[in-house]
């Protein structure tokens, strides 16, 4: 039980580490396009991961893949509140103009 915690951890800090490495909202020192392939094969590693560690019903393997994706979805989470906050300023934006009055005072 511990160790399955354990590898979970290791698992998070690994794919947290790696999405802040390549950047999660925007690249850091690469293209978009590589930037999305980066992603692309992330995601294409944990599906081969996941088949093979429910085929082979390996537990640590599993439980390092817990917290691969508990790592892959904090960095979605961390992605979609930078893109929240950017639409948030976005209206404040627009709203600051439309308050204007009718003669654009």
């Amino acid at each position: 039980m511990i160790y399955d915690l354990i590898y979970a951890l290791i698992g998070f800090a690994i794919m947290f580490g790696v999405l802040t490495g390549i950047g999660i909202n925007e690249p850091r020192g690469f293209s978009i396009k590589t930037w999305c392939y980066g992603y692309l094969v992330i995601a294409i590693t944990f599906d081969v991961l996941v088949i093979f560690s429910l085929v082979v019903e390996f537990s640590q393997l599993t439980g390092f893949l817990l917290g691969l994706s508990a790592g892959a979805a904090t960095g979605l989470a961390i992605h979609v509140a930078h893109h929240i906050s950017e639409e948030n300023h976005e209206e404040q934006t627009e709203n600051t103009k439309q308050k204007k009055g009718i003669f654009g005072f």
